[in-house]
């Protein structure tokens, strides 16, 4: 039972390797250490009471991942987070995104089609939809044309694991098109951790109350949303590893109706972002100190998830709440820094 997870250090890898490492498969990791650290792997283990297998590794570097396939050919499972994530930075930085993002996408799947199991689970993206006609979001609305690179890549990448799947049917993949993921580990052992400033509203938000940050930046006021701040679909960490785990058995136990499946994973719930900010006072009993900023290019009026088909076929439904989730990161933040 070994599975592979790329980027198994970064936020929603760790998660996974935790819930994985608790439902007994034997997990290697795959991690360049460019926007995570190694005292992630140690917070895994803390929680888990086992150190999975970790190989820092640069997977745009053919021959390497070619190697490493060679010596672990027992794998029955990979799930593909290593990328690139942050919409602004792909708008500055467009070829960055593509090479890193569909490159090392097109030397996995060569590489998980030479394995006797070939099971795929791909990291995507609610920005596969663009800004979608209709909330909440089913997986059958069109897939519009992205608002950034990174969007991009999540549209292209399903389309490469689409068409391999057409012409190689031993290979079975899930695609989770996922919102806004937030939050930590109970634990408060891993978590949200960004390099520099982060790209993301939870932890600038933590950030802030944890007095990092001057104040945080609103980006846009005048939607067209009932406070005028953009509306997304904000799920608990935990919640979204669990649903990785479950679509790897889904595959592995042969449950998959088709070789190729799309999933929304999310809460179903829009919430702005005053109402995030909130959201955040409440539980902190903390007054947050903000600004109203220009809107940013790529960013998409609101999205938010229909999970009916998550619910129903894979048997798995969001369990916490906004506030759970912003408890959470905010016991975190407090941990990282001593507070």
């Amino acid at each position: 039972m070994k599975v592979l997870v790329t980027g198994g250090l970064g936020f929603i890898g760790s998660h996974t390797v935790v819930e994985l490492q608790q439902k007994g498969f034997e997990v290697i990791i795959i991690d360049d250490l460019s926007n995570s650290s190694l005292e992630v792997l140690a917070g895994i283990t803390s929680i888990t009471g086992k150190t999975p297998l970790f190989e820092q590794m640069d997977l745009k570097e053919k021959s390497k991942v070619e190697d490493f396939f060679e010596n672990h050919k027992d794998i029955i499972g990979v799930i593909h987070f290593a990328a690139s994530k942050a919409v602004g930075e792909s708008v500055e930085k467009p070829l960055l995104y593509y090479e890193n993002n569909l490159n090392t996408l097109i030397y996995m799947l060569k590489s998980v089609l030479n394995l006797e199991t070939s099971n795929f689970i791909f990291s995507s993206s609610c920005t596969v939809y663009g800004q979608a006609d209709k909330m909440p979001i089913t997986e059958n609305a069109p897939t519009k044309p992205a608002e950034s690179p990174y969007g991009n890549t999540k549209q292209i990448g399903e389309e490469i694991i689409k068409d391999t799947c057409k012409v190689n049917p031993k290979l079975n993949s899930i695609s989770l098109r996922y919102f806004n993921p937030i939050g930590a580990h109970p634990s408060a052992k891993i978590g949200e951790l960004p390099i520099g400033v982060p790209q993301n509203l939870v932890p600038f938000i933590t950030q802030t109350a944890a007095g990092l940050r001057k104040e945080l930046s609103v980006f846009g006021n005048d939607y067209p949303t009932p406070d005028g701040t953009c509306i997304r679909d904000y799920i608990h960490v935990v919640d979204l590893a669990k649903a990785h785990v479950i679509a790897l058995e889904r595959l592995i136990n042969g449950k998959n109706n088709y070789n190729h499946e799309t999933f929304n994973v999310g809460t179903g719930t829009g919430s702005s972002v005053l109402e995030v900010i909130n959201s955040f006072e409440k539980i902190s009993e903390t007054s947050l100190p903000y600004k109203f900023a220009p809107k940013r290019e790529g960013d998409v009026i609101q999205a938010y998830a229909d999970t009916t088909k998550a619910n129903d076929e894979l048997g798995w439904k969001a369990e916490s709440s906004l506030e759970d989730a912003m408890s959470s990161a905010w016991k975190w933040e407090r941990h990282i820094r001593n507070i």
